[in-house]
């Protein structure tokens, strides 16, 4: 994870003020109930210590059984200034207390008390994930992104500011920040910093090179997905940092002509990237520096005897792709496997030699 240098600490740190400016505009009604209260309760009592001369003793049972309106008689008898001091305690706790309790009430009703606490649990269980993925725009294409991962078992965290899609988001449990995804301190409270890869989403194309360049910006090392409605603005979203650039309804068409043209090859796809069948499922692995099979070639590796799995292509750090790899390729640090066999002895093969 990259330490936070002075700006970005700077950021965080605005965030949090600007989360908690939020969340004291709603609770504003009662803490100025109460504010006024504390107000009445300490000019009552200093005022009876001043005018009549009592003690404080004296002067804070004389506010307490003025202000809850219980019918006790006098501590002491009063001058005309206590008496006068009494009817405005009086009239102007109670009806204080009348405000209070109605912006109470209001809280309640409307569901603030949950709105504040939940959404302050959720970002702080948002602060905790490490290598999630933040999904910037929960529409068509964002909510089917967000299902696939969550449905994988990964972290998802959907930017999205449209009240409607927040309650979607709400009722199913998932975490999002309710927001613009072009702006910084919205990124960063989705936990950009400690993400492993981003979605740029979102209808307009014009919005998606922005959360590009400044995601790029924020976390060099983030991998960016971003979307496009035409190839011949992919340029733009790679000059601003995309990984990869994809276009939903150009794949969308080339699928369904391929489901046309070879259905039992794409059903066969399918599956295997679904995993829906327990002996078959298309995965991927990148081999770390410390791994037993690093510097080995594919027949050295015994990758085929020990786990039961076939090696279709190995992606070099370079981006050169080999189909169908000969026994001879050395497996180098830094390669991607993609590998075909079974759930279970894919995931033996990944605690071994990852």
């Amino acid at each position: 994870m990259n330490k936070l240098n002075p700006r970005r600490h700077l950021r965080q740190r605005l965030r949090r003020i600007s989360a908690i400016r939020r969340g004291l505009g709603v609770l504003w009604p009662v803490m100025a109930g109460l504010a006024a209260v504390a107000i009445i309760f300490v000019s009552g009592v200093v005022g009876y210590m001043w005018i009549e001369g009592w003690d404080f003793f004296d002067s804070f049972y004389m506010v307490v059984i003025t202000l809850t309106t219980v019918g006790y008689g006098e501590v002491h008898p009063l001058t005309r200034p206590g008496r006068i001091l009494t009817s405005i305690v009086l009239l102007t706790g109670v009806g204080t207390f009348f405000y209070l309790a109605g912006a109470i009430v209001q809280l309640v009703i409307e569901g603030h008390i949950q709105n504040i606490f939940g959404r302050r649990w959720m970002q702080r269980d948002i602060e905790k994930m490490m290598n999630h993925t933040i999904v910037c725009g929960y529409g068509r294409i964002g909510a089917i992104v967000a299902r696939e991962i969550i449905a994988e078992g990964h972290d998802v965290v959907v930017v999205e500011r449209s009240q409607p899609l927040i309650d979607e988001l709400t009722q199913k449990g998932v975490p999002f920040v309710a927001g613009d995804a072009t702006k910084d301190d919205v990124l960063l409270a989705a936990g950009l910093n400690n993400a492993k890869s981003l979605v740029s989403a979102l209808t307009d194309e014009a919005a998606n090179v922005y959360v590009t360049l400044t995601a790029r910006q924020l976390n060099p090392d983030i991998y960016i997905v971003a979307r496009s409605d035409s190839p011949d603005h992919s340029q733009r979203l790679n000059r601003a940092g995309a990984n990869q650039v994809l276009f939903p309804h150009l794949y969308g068409g080339i699928r369904m002509a391929q489901s046309v043209l070879r259905p039992t090859v794409l059903g066969f796809m399918d599956l295997a990237m679904r995993g829906d069948i327990e002996d078959l499922q298309m995965e991927q692995l990148t081999i770390s520096t410390e791994s037993p099979v690093a510097g080995k070639d594919l027949i050295s590796s015994q990758l085929r005897q020990r786990f039961n799995i076939i090696v279709i292509g190995i992606k070099k750090p370079d981006g050169k792709l080999l189909f169908n790899p000969q026994p001879q390729v050395i497996l180098e640090a830094g390669d991607t496997l993609i590998l075909v066999g079974g759930k279970q002895n894919l995931a033996a093969m990944q605690r071994e030699i990852s």
